[in-house]
């Protein structure tokens, strides 16, 4: 995920399909951009930046029940967080009010490199 953007476009894209379902385009929009604003809350312990910023939030989907599927990677595959880190981010993203469940996860495909990290990233571990 090279930025932000990007990642906003997708999610838009995915969800202009359930624009047709039981939530209103409003609903989706709000819950988007909590969830978001949740995922910026979760950091990497190792890089002073939040997993969102970083990249490493590949897509997320919101069915018809407020069901939240994301898909995320990691830094590296033998992140010592591995383990911990998916439960963080469906901590966060469910405490997102209206959010029903989340599950959380993690892939390897396409494989996590610097070039995914946002400006705001790479500002915060000094990459400019």
């Amino acid at each position: 995920m090279p930025d932000t953007a990007t990642f906003e476009q997708k999610t838009t894209d995915q969800n202009a399909a359930a624009l047709a379902t039981a939530l209103p385009p409003e609903e989706i929009e709000r819950l988007t951009n909590e969830i978001v604003a949740a995922l910026k809350t979760v950091y990497d312990p190792e890089i002073p930046a939040d997993i969102y910023e970083l990249g490493l939030i590949y897509k997320v989907e919101i069915d018809d029940d407020r069901n939240v599927a994301i898909n995320m990677t990691l830094t590296a595959p033998g992140c010592p967080v591995a383990g911990e880190m998916p439960i963080w981010v469906e901590n966060a993203v469910n405490a997102v009010p209206g959010v029903a469940q989340t599950k959380v996860a993690i892939v390897f495909d396409p494989p996590w490199d610097q070039s995914r990290m946002s400006d705001e990233a790479r500002l915060a571990v000094g990459m400019f």
